[in-house]
């Protein structure tokens, strides 16, 4: 264990989040998310929401603040103004993160699995929540 690293980020996860680079994205899905089949970073945190998870990795992990939307959401296909609960609790998460408002972009089903399997890794989580899966766009930590 390691003070003030939240206990629910595995070993592997923390060294993803070091190992990105500014521009890389993570992709933080669902449970229906086929994650094995297209990722070969894949960390699983069994019993995890997508909350808790996207809580705890961006404690550590800054999002982008060049881009206007770091936080990419899935959405239906054809529904782009699409606005589920889960969507609107990760928002919430990004923007107290950050202490900013933080920009987030809708993308449609099938265009979200294609872009999302460029992401650095996965972080697959066992939320069942239908469009629970955004990635996000690592950004820097500026000099004070």
């Amino acid at each position: 264990m390691l003070k003030t690293i939240p206990p629910i980020l595995p070993p592997d996860l923390l060294w993803v989040l070091a190992a990105m680079g500014h521009g890389d994205r993570l992709a933080v899905v669902n449970a229906n998310y086929p994650a094995y089949s297209w990722h070969d970073r894949v960390i699983a945190l069994p019993g995890v929401t997508l909350v808790d998870a996207i809580t705890a990795i961006l404690r550590l992990m800054p999002l982008d603040d060049i881009t206007g939307g770091p936080v990419l959401r899935m959405v239906p296909d054809g529904d782009p103004g699409h606005m589920a609960e889960v969507h609107q609790d990760v928002q919430e998460v990004a923007n107290a993160a950050e202490a900013r408002p933080v920009g987030s972009q809708p993308v449609a089903r099938a265009a979200f699995f294609d872009l999302a399997k460029s992401s650095f890794a996965a972080v697959a989580t066992t939320d069942n929540r239908p469009f629970g899966c955004f990635m996000l766009t690592k950004g820097v930590i500026r000099a004070t």
